[in-house]
C-alpha cells in the first residue's frame, strides 16, 4: 500500500468506549515507520503504528497533552516472509486496568513491553469517537505510509472480542490461521474490508465504505492462508545494494544500487529438493549484469552472510542463467541459452534436481515443455542437485538491475496476468503468464505441501 492510503468518516458509535480492531499484515519494508490505522485530528490521535527505528509496534491514544494509553511492544517486527495476525481489543469499563487493551499477536495475548499505560476506566479513545475521521495506510493520508500488505480488516464499535474471534490454532502444525467468516456484531461504525482481494467495499452488513486516496490497490494470490515467495530483503550478500524505492509491489520487485557492484539477494521461500516448481520473473533492467537462478539454502546463507563472493553462482551450490546467455555454477560459465534484456521474461522450472530456464516461453537449449513434463533431462540447464536439500531463489545485480518475481500471485509490479496460465494440480489458483508445465507447483506455502 505504499503511496496509498484508504479513509472513512464516522457516525455517531454504538459505544466510545469499547470495540476491536483486528486485521493481518505483511510487511514489505523495515526500519521505517509505518502507520496501519490512525484517527484523529489536531494534536491528537489514537494510532496503530510499526516504529522506524526500531521496527516495534506501537499502540496508543493520545488526548489532551498526554497519552492515555500506549503500549509499544518488546518484540519486533522485521519478518517480510510471512503474514502477522493483530487484534487490538479495547473496553475501557472493565475494572482491571491491564485488561481493558488487549494485544494479540498471532492468537497470543502480548504480555512484553517497554511501555505499558494503561487507560482510565471509561476513558473513551479516539478510535471511537465520532469526530475523527480513520485512515488506513497512512499518517491522516500524508506521511507514513505502511509499504506491504493487509488482509481481513474488522472494526467493530461498542463489541470487544479477542483473537478468538478471527482466528485459530491448527491442532497439526501448531500454526495460527484465519478465520475468513467470524461471528462478530459490528455496531454502527463497524466494518470489514479487504477481506476478498482489494475491495475497500464494507463486506459487513453496514456498508460503511472507504474511499481510496494516494494512489491504486491490488490484489494479489498472497493471503494469509497461501503465502507466496518474494525477493527477501534480509537475505542478501552485504547490507547495502538496494536502490531508494528499490523494493516495491509487495517485495516482488528488486532494484540493485547504480554503483560499481554486484548484489545477491534471496527469497523469502525455499523449494524443496524433492519436487516440482515453477516460477517466472520480468526483466526491467539489466544494468551491467544480471544473473536468475537457485542456490542451497545453507550454503548461500552461509556466503550471503559473510559477504564472501558478489554472486550467489559463484559459489558450488548457485545455479545461474545469465543475461548474457551463459549459465554458471561455482564461477564457471558454459554456452547456455539466448541473450535476454529489459522487458524479457525468464522462466524457471526445478524437477527433483534438475533446472531448465525458458525466455519469453521458448524453453532455452533446444529442451521442450514435452521433455519437461517427461522429466528428460538431456537439454536442461543442470542436472545432479542434492534432492535432500532447500533452494532459495536467487538474483543477482550489477550497476543498476531491476528484476520482477511472480512465484504464483499473478502480478508484474502493478500489471495483472490478463490471461493467465494456472498449474494443473495442486495450487491451481496460481497465475502464470506461460503455460506452467505438467504437476509443477508455484513457490507458495500450498505448493509446497502437494
Amino acid at each position: 500500500m505504499a503511496n496509498t492510503y484508504l479513509t472513512r468518516s464516522k457516525s455517531s458509535p454504538t459505544s466510545d468506549k469499547k470495540g476491536t480492531i483486528s486485521f493481518w499484515f505483511k510487511r514489505s519494508k523495515i526500519t521505517a515507520e509505518q502507520v496501519i490505522i490512525v484517527s484523529g485530528s489536531g494534536s491528537i490521535d489514537s494510532n496503530i503504528y510499526l516504529n522506524g527505528s526500531n521496527d516495534k509496534l506501537h499502540v496508543y491514544d493520545y488526548q489532551s497533552g498526554a497519552f492515555s494509553f500506549q503500549y509499544i511492544t518488546t518484540r519486533v517486527f522485521r519478518d517480510t516472509s510471512a503474514w502477522t495476525h493483530l487484534t487490538v481489543e479495547i473496553d475501557t469499563t472493565l475494572a482491571t486496568a491491564s485488561d481493558r487493551v488487549k494485544i494479540y499477536i498471532n492468537g497470543v495475548r502480548e504480555t512484553a513491553f517497554d511501555t505499558s499505560t494503561a487507560p482510565s476506566q471509561n476513558a473513551t479513545p479516539l478510535f471511537f469517537t465520532s469526530a475523527n475521521p480513520f485512515y488506513i495506510g497512512a499518517y491522516r493520508g500524508s506521511s507514513s505510509y505502511f509499504d506491504g500488505l493487509l488482509s481481513h480488516f474488522h472494526y467493530t464499535d461498542g463489541y470487544a472480542y479477542g483473537a478468538s474471534t478471527f482466528g485459530s490454532t491448527d491442532s497439526t502444525t501448531g500454526e495460527w490461521k484465519i478465520n475468513t467468516s467470524p461471528s462478530i456484531t459490528m455496531g454502527t461504525n463497524g466494518f470489514t474490508i479487504l477481506k476478498d482481494g482489494n475491495t475497500i467495499t464494507d463486506q459487513s452488513s453496514n456498508s460503511n465504505n472507504f474511499t481510496l486516496g494516494g494512489g491504486t490497490l491490488t490484489s494479489t494470490k498472497d493471503c494469509p492462508s497461501n503465502v507466496y515467495a518474494t525477493w527477501n530483503v534480509l537475505n542478501r550478500n552485504i547490507s547495502t545494494g538496494i536502490q531508494s524505492g528499490g523494493v516495491a509491489n509487495g517485495n516482488t520487485y528488486l532494484a540493485t544500487l547504480a554503483s560499481n557492484g554486484t548484489y545477491s539477494f534471496g527469497s523469502t521461500l525455499a523449494l524443496k529438493g524433492t519436487g516440482k516448481f515453477y516460477m517466472e520473473f520480468k526483466v526491467s533492467q539489466t544494468g551491467t549484469y544480471m544473473g536468475v537462478g537457485i542456490a542451497e539454502t545453507d550454503a548461500i546463507t552461509t556466503m550471503l552472510n559473510a559477504g564472501a563472493v558478489a554472486k550467489f553462482s559463484d559459489n558450488a551450490k548457485g545455479w545461474s542463467y545469465k543475461h548474457t546467455g551463459y549459465k554458471e555454477n561455482g564461477g564457471s560459465q558454459a554456452t547456455y541459452g539466448a541473450t535476454y534484456t529489459a522487458n524479457d521474461y525468464i522462466g524457471l522450472a526445478y524437477n527433483n534436481g534438475t533446472i531448465w530456464f525458458s525466455k519469453n516461453g521458448t524453453w532455452q537449449n533446444s529442451a521442450t515443455i514435452s521433455e519437461i513434463n517427461a522429466g528428460t533431462t538431456t537439454n536442461s540447464a543442470f542436472t545432479g542437485l542434492d534432492t535432500s536439500k532447500d533452494y532459495f531463489i536467487m538474483f543477482d545485480g550489477y550497476n543498476d538491475s531491476m528484476i520482477e518475481m511472480n512465484a504464483g500471485n499473478g502480478w508484474f509490479r502493478t500489471t495483472e496476468i490478463s490471461s493467465p496460465n494456472n498449474p494443473t494440480s495442486g495450487d491451481t489458483g496460481a497465475k502464470f503468464k506461460y503455460t506452467v508445465p505438467t504437476g509443477y507447483q508455484p513457490l507458495s506455502t500450498k505448493g509446497l505441501n502437494e
